[in-house]
């Protein structure tokens, strides 16, 4: 038995350490579904066991015997970080089964942890009589105290079963929500067999949804809800009743009476985390999530939120008139402007004030051209260099994995890239980690693994790759995130590269979307992909005099969703009543289209149910300030400083969670931020 065993474990890859990969990367390769549970099961065993260990060391408590005891291997971590980021990049049905199942196994183990009163007993004494500590041990300490009240640790032992138990339900409802939106996002499919239905797109589109029908063995365009599919269809094409077909089957996503509908589990996510937050004692989900915000309180939020709308609101007005009396003009008097008009309108009306469209842009934005831009930026602003290793394992054809190397030749990260949409892959971008950084005497310092995960319009049989002026902010928005990951260089993992404040997370990628319009980085890299002509300078200047088309209205559907996210977070009572209403009376200051009786938002806002922005999404915004007050210094010294950037990589980017995020950006700034600079870019202020 004992050599059977021991057998299985080596055919495991996740058993052994190190992988015997370039720096120790995770061997995709060897990987197989039924390695997973095992895997889990022994990493909870071995965790099991250290905090043992913590518990009965007959020492009295210390900050580096409890708070920063560490083991040389998290088996636990190693596997899930693989086993999650997957179920978001490349899952199945078997992965999401396995999923339901261990999820609730990792909750429960989470919460033996954090409900541990020996465990927390030792903490507390740390907390209360430790000694002399740096900024980061502080830090560290502060946080895991916390996370242990906030956790619910000083529970009566009733209140701790239901905190369990709440707990277990939520894991289990949000990942439900996610894999209800993906397969209702993949369900759907247009299959047009009549050309005419075409008129109006542009031939990227259309060749993009011939291969599409042709991957399905389909005749015809195969057009999906995916992005770039979605989306050029939304603002090109001239069949009316086909691209309102579109919006509803968007819009519908988890309404419909099937397996897939999330209304009811939204009502219950929305109430899970109100009853968890006031069994330790807050009013609102909300008032618990703000404690350990930059915002601090709801009050704040909404300020922010109102003072925008404030702002914002009448441009935008003016903004929505200015598209229906284009259409009226185009169409007649009567006609009734609806949502699935307003891509089509807007992409007529930006033509006309400046002669700017998406596909005028494609041909000098070839993906690889792309990559080699945004990479020659990073060289350029923090001397670091890329290089792709082949021998690094990835987990998909699609997926590049990236050698990252500091200006000194030393390495600093493995970055890897997956641009393109497919079946298992949930929609959107994001950054992520299959390894945090850390420093330690066993490891010295342990470099992290970061990915970059999107889905960009994909290259069809005779183009390659061409990508929107949209995608590729999107690129530098990720990649952002990524130099976050990338640079992180702080002693402990919890607190390293993006683990910071919420409300912070988003300055280091909305900071690198200003470059996307910037002439200078333009001409680095926008090359015709068949000429190598160079982006003419006249096309360039027609996208930056057209940046602030409709950015108005812009701002206000991103304050929509703020509001929607604050609406249900700050309920205190029980939410027992109807999703789609209460949507609408949630955000109807900010409407500014018709709104359709069937469609509803909450049910595919991943962001706020399944992912982390509960009582958060107002983060986007209050980053959007920072980064447009911060970018500002970039643009007095030169949007190329490496001065600036060396300061933003020592105060911001390299510091992680290690202090409160409003120092490292006064450390940074040299002042508090003002929203003057945003509302400045955005053309709602004149320049001062």
């Amino acid at each position: 038995m004992t050599n059977e065993k021991n057998q299985t474990r080596h055919e495991n890859p996740f058993f052994n350490q190190p992988y015997g990969t370039p720096h120790n990367t995770a061997p995709f390769h060897e990987i197989k579904l039924e390695h997973y549970e095992p895997a889990i099961l022994e990493g909870i065993r071995r965790e099991n066991e250290t905090i043992d260990k913590i518990i009965n060391n007959p020492e009295a408590p210390t900050f580096d015997n409890t708070i920063a005891y560490t083991t040389p291997d998290n088996m636990l971590s190693r596997v899930t970080e693989v086993f999650f980021n997957l179920l978001s990049a490349e899952t199945n049905d078997a992965m999401d089964e396995l999923a339901q199942k261990m999820s609730p196994i990792l909750t429960e183990h989470a919460n033996n942890i954090m409900l541990n009163e020996q465990l927390f007993a030792r903490v507390k004494q740390v907390y209360e009589n430790h000694g002399p500590l740096d900024a980061e041990e502080q830090m560290l300490l502060d946080k895991m105290y916390d996370g242990f009240i906030r956790s619910g640790v000083n529970l009566s032992a009733e209140d701790k079963e239901k905190f369990r138990a709440l707990s277990k339900e939520l894991s289990q409802l949000t990942l439900q929500f996610s894999q209800n939106q993906l397969k209702e996002t993949n369900n759907f499919q247009l299959h047009l067999t009549d050309e005419q239905d075409l008129k109006g797109l542009p031939d990227s589109a259309i060749e993009a949804a011939r291969l599409a029908a042709k991957e399905k063995n389909l005749e015809g365009w195969v057009f999906t809800l995916h992005a770039p599919s979605y989306s050029p269809f939304m603002t090109y094409a001239d069949n009316r009743s086909l691209r309102e077909q579109m919006y509803r089957a968007a819009n519908t996503i988890c309404t419909k009476d099937n397996e897939y509908n999330n209304l009811e589990i939204v009502k219950r996510i929305v109430n899970l985390r109100r009853e968890k937050a006031q069994l330790l004692g807050y009013r609102t989900y909300a008032d618990f999530v703000l404690k350990q915000r930059m915002a601090e309180t709801s009050e704040q939020v909404y300020r922010l939120l109102n003072d925008l709308l404030e702002a914002y609101l009448p441009t935008a007005k003016a903004e929505v008139a200015e598209l229906i009396a284009l259409a009226k003009k185009l169409e007649g008097d009567d006609f009734d402007f609806r949502p699935w008009d307003f891509s089509y309108y807007s992409h007529k009306l930006r033509m006309e004030k400046y002669n700017i469209d998406a596909e005028m842009l494609r041909p000098y934005l070839e993906l690889e051209q792309v990559k080699k831009g945004v990479f020659g930026l990073a060289t350029r602003l923090y001397g670091i260099t890329f290089r792709e290793n082949k021998d690094i394992p990835v987990y998909h054809p699609d997926v590049h994995a990236y050698e990252v190397f500091d200006e000194d030749g030393s390495f600093l990260a493995v970055l890897y890239t997956d641009f393109h949409p497919r079946e298992g892959k949930r929609s959107g971008a994001w950054m992520t980690s299959y390894k945090e950084q850390w420093i330690s005497k066993e490891d010295g310092n342990s470099r992290p693994h970061v990915s970059l995960t999107m889905n960009f319009t994909k290259p069809t049989e005779d183009k390659p790759a061409l990508l929107t002026l949209g995608e590729v902010e999107t690129f530098l928005h990720e990649f952002g995130h990524a130099l976050h990951g990338i640079f992180a260089n702080t002693r402990f993992e919890s607190l390293s590269g993006t683990n910071v404040y919420w409300d912070f997370v988003e300055l280091p990628s909305q900071i690198m979307e200003n470059f996307a319009i910037e002439k200078d980085f333009l001409n680095t890299f926008a090359r015709h992909y068949q000429t190598g002509e160079p982006m003419p300078d006249e096309l360039i200047d027609r996208v930056v005099r057209s940046r602030n088309f409709n950015v108005a209205y812009a701002c206000i559907r991103q304050v929509s969703f703020g509001l929607l996210d604050m609406a249900y977070y700050t309920l205190d009572h029980p939410f027992e009543g109807d999703v789609m209403a209460f949507e609408r009376e949630a955000w109807k200051r900010t409407v500014l289209l018709p709104q359709e009786p069937d469609t509803c938002m909450s049910v595919q806002f991943g962001h706020i149910m399944s992912g982390g922005y509960a009582a958060g999404y107002y983060s986007y915004k209050w980053a959007e300030v920072l980064d447009a007050d911060a970018f500002s210094l970039f643009k007095q010294h030169g949007i190329f400083s490496r001065e600036i950037a060396t300061r933003f990589r020592k105060e911001i980017l390299s510091k992680g969670g290690t202090e409160h995020p409003m120092t490292l950006y006064r450390r940074f700034r040299g002042q508090d931020p003002s929203i003057d600079a945003l509302l400045e870019r955005n053309g709602i202020k004149k320049q001062s």
